[in-house]
Parts: structure tokens; C-alpha cells; sequence
């Protein structure tokens, strides 16, 4: 007989980090032949503007998430319960309710973090009350070690996992990282989030046109509560960019290979994130990256061998990165052939599926192990 294991995780839509890689557990044919697997989805958001927003429609959703998994937990009595919680902010209060009520049903939980923010709500009471219940007996998941001084108040390092995020080899045929472009690209993919450091990328990027550098720069990603295409445009336009930035929407598959493609750069000067998967896309096609130092991305890139780092909301700090790379195509090839060799060795799909495995398997009941 294998091991049951409950995977309650987020799964897309909306599309976000911790649903990709939550439907990369779903479908991993490594993890679902070493377990029995049963997953539910944990998102009670349809779209990315519904994240963070309370309606009578998501309580109700939420209430009958609640019976399902207690039902579910009853019918298989799983040996491990894998969750992908929240950190911090209204939604800790839901995960909190759905590990407490596993808890109670006697499974051992396995909590993998995809997010962070817990030591910056740790000094509020209310908070700290709940994450000293939260964190007891439980086992984390984190995606890079720079990140665990964010729970260090409630968990002791040596019930820490540290499994770095990894994607699918989607790349087709053999390309040079030297791109052939007459002006050189400038790639923002992300959703249009101030704290994925659009506005800061358009600062930067009116500090080297007024220098007088040339370069094309083109804005990926999905509209959000916070910046629609009209909102941007206007943006664009205070900064005398129309002739430099193009915002081309949410693109995916095919039509989003081709941007990373034609890009020479990639830069993502971003202020709140644990482990951007696009970073690695960008890796995977040989792009030299451009990034802050924020969460576990120290531990992707590496400054001054596959890209740089720059200081966080400092468009001049960000500018004089980008200038660097402009003035040096060679550093630009050298920089995106080191990210890629980066990528096949850390980053791929397959490795991170045998690590999750491993993880999974060191937190099977010993009792169960040893018959």
C-alpha cells in the first residue's frame, strides 16, 4: 500500500507563483506514482483582483472548502497533509482555521510557503497569539534558506525543509544567448502590481533616455486592481516614454516565449517576493537578469555573475544596472550563459519534484516507514 497524502494548495486561476507550482504537484507523474494523492484547491480568489477581498460569495465558498477537506480527511485518513498557507494578513485567519481543524483530526501537516510576512506581523498581539498555535508541530517548507528568519520566532531551523521552486524545460531548439537586436530589449514580465516595481522600472528608465541611451522596453503581465492599461499609459506618459515603452498585456505559452526570445535583458526590481518563477523563465532563456535583494532571489541571482542587484525602490541604482548592461554586450552573453547553466543544474521541474519527494517521504509516520 503507498502513502496517503492530502495536498491542499492553491491551484491557477487566478495564475500566481504558488499556483503553478501547486498544479506542478498535481500533475508531477513522480510524486502521484511514490503516493496515493488527493488534492484540493485552497483558493477561494477567481481572479487577481479578487485576492485580499472579503464577499459574502467567498465566505460561502470558504465554509463548504471547510466540509469538503473534513470530509476528505475522514474518507482516506491521509498519513501527511501538505498546505500552502498564507503568511500573513486576513488570509492567515482562513489557513489558521484549516490547520487547526487537521490538527484536530490527528494528521501530521507539512506547511510549504510560497509567500512571506510573518515577522512583520509578529509584534501585533493578535497575531503572535495565533502564530505561536499555528506554528506548533508543524513542519516548513521554505524555497530558499534566506527566508527563514521570517518564521525564526516560532521554528526551530532543524524542522525547516528548504526546496527551491523549479519549471519545465519549455524552451524548443538550441539559441545563443547573444541576441541580434540593433536596440537593445528590455523585458518587464509580471502583473501590473506597484510592488513588482513598475513604476520604479519607468523612473529608471526616464533617467537613461534624459542620458541618452537607446533601448526598447517592453511591459508584460496582467492588469490588477491597483494598474489597469489605461492607468500605465498614463504613466508612461508623464515620463516621455511613449516612444521607448509598449505595455502588451497578459501573455501566455507561445506567445510569452516569444518576448524572452527577443528580449537582452530581463528586469524585475520588485519589493515584496519569496521566489519569482519568472526569474527562472528568464534564466532558462539565457537572459541576463536585473533584480533586487529581496526573499530567496539572492539566491537565484547571483550579483555580478548572472545578473545584478540593485537596491530596492532606487530608480538610479536600478538605471545604473541597466546602463551597465547596455553599454556591455559581452557581460550581457556572459551574464545569460551562466543563468542558464544555473538554471539546468538548480532550477528545472525535475528537481524540484525529487526534492518535494524526498521532503514528503522524511515526513511519513515512522511507524508506518518501519512496516
Amino acid at each position: 500500500m503507498k502513502f496517503r497524502v492530502l495536498f491542499i494548495l492553491h491551484l491557477p486561476p487566478p495564475i500566481h507563483g504558488a499556483a503553478m507550482m501547486g498544479k506542478y504537484i498535481q500533475e508531477s507523474e513522480l510524486i502521484n506514482s511514490s503516493f496515493d494523492c488527493f488534492c484540493i484547491n485552497l483558493a477561494t480568489a477567481g481572479s487577481l483582483s479578487d485576492i485580499g477581498h472579503i464577499s459574502l460569495k467567498k465566505l460561502l465558498k470558504y465554509f463548504f472548502l471547510l466540509k469538503h477537506i473534513s470530509h476528505v480527511v475522514k474518507e482516506i485518513r491521509p498519513e501527511l497533509v501538505y498546505i500552502t498557507p498564507n503568511a500573513g494578513g486576513k488570509a492567515f485567519f482562513k489557513d489558521f482555521i484549516v490547520v487547526q481543524m487537521l490538527k484536530s483530526m490527528g494528521c501530521k501537516v507539512i506547511a510549504h510557503y510560497h509567500n512571506k510576512g510573518v515577522s512583520a506581523y509578529q509584534s501585533k498581539w493578535v497575531y503572535n497569539f495565533f502564530y505561536k498555535r499555528f506554528f506548533s508541530n508543524l513542519k516548513v517548507i521554505l524555497l530558499a534558506e534566506n527566508l527563514y528568519k521570517d518564521i525564526a520566532k516560532y521554528v526551530k531551523r532543524e524542522d525547516v525543509y528548504i526546496c527551491p521552486n523549479g519549471i519545465p524545460n519549455l524552451r524548443k531548439g538550441e539559441f545563443e544567448a547573444r541576441r541580434k537586436n540593433e536596440v537593445p530589449y528590455l523585458l518587464f514580465l509580471s502583473n501590473l502590481l506597484i510592488n513588482k516595481g513598475v513604476f520604479v522600472l519607468l523612473d529608471a528608465l526616464r533617467i537613461l533616455k534624459e542620458k541618452g541611451y537607446l533601448f526598447n522596453c517592453q511591459y508584460v503581465g496582467g492588469e490588477t486592481a491597483e494598474i489597469n492599461a489605461v492607468q500605465f499609459s498614463e504613466e508612461v506618459d508623464k515620463r516621455d516614454l511613449n516612444d521607448r515603452v509598449a505595455y502588451v498585456g497578459r501573455k501566455v505559452g507561445e506567445e510569452k516565449n516569444t518576448f524572452f526570445q527577443q528580449a537582452d535583458i530581463f528586469i524585475l526590481p520588485t519589493m515584496n517576493e519569496c521566489f519569482p518563477l519568472v526569474i527562472l523563465e528568464a534564466m532558462e532563456y539565457k537572459l541576463p537578469v536585473i533584480s533586487t535583494n529581496e526573499g530567496g532571489i539572492p539566491d537565484i541571482v547571483k550579483d555580478g555573475e548572472n545578473g545584478l542587484i540593485c537596491e530596492k525602490q532606487n530608480p538610479y541604482s536600478l538605471a545604473d544596472c541597466i546602463a551597465k548592461l547596455l553599454d556591455d554586450e559581452e557581460l550581457r552573453v556572459k551574464m545569460g550563459n551562466a543563468g542558464y547553466d544555473k538554471f539546468c543544474r538548480e532550477f528545472t521541474l525535475q528537481r524540484f519534484e525529487h526534492r518535494m519527494l524526498d521532503i514528503l517521504s522524511q515526513n511519513l509516520p515512522q511507524k508506518e516507514k518501519e512496516n
